[in-house]
């Protein structure tokens, strides 16, 4: 944000900060939060990449699409354990994950 903009904001009011000071979100919330959104990302760009519809994808790892496209958006309802294991079904492997999560 522009400081001079920040600057008005200020002067009427408003507090400007971060998402996590606004949610009060602790360290490992904002970690977690961070480690899906990179899984969801890395999800995303290996099916691009791979020419593949979500459809396709959701009969690799039987789901459904609307499932994938939740992946891909990072819904809070995916777990973890489903990204992970919808990436290696797409051929990432351990180190792919690694690098997708640093």
């Amino acid at each position: 944000m522009e400081a001079a903009k920040r600057k008005r904001l200020e002067i009427r009011g408003w507090k400007i900060g971060s998402v996590d000071e606004f949610l009060d979100l602790s360290p490992e919330e904002v970690a977690y939060i961070e480690l899906k959104h990179a899984l969801s990302n890395s999800l995303k760009e290996r099916r691009a990449k791979g020419n593949l519809s979500q459809v396709e994808v959701a009969k690799l790892v039987k789901t459904s699409q609307s499932r994938v496209a939740k992946m891909e958006a990072g819904d809070p309802s995916v777990s973890i354990d489903l990204l992970v294991k919808s990436l290696l079904a797409l051929g990432a492997s351990p180190e792919d994950l690694a690098k997708a999560i640093t």
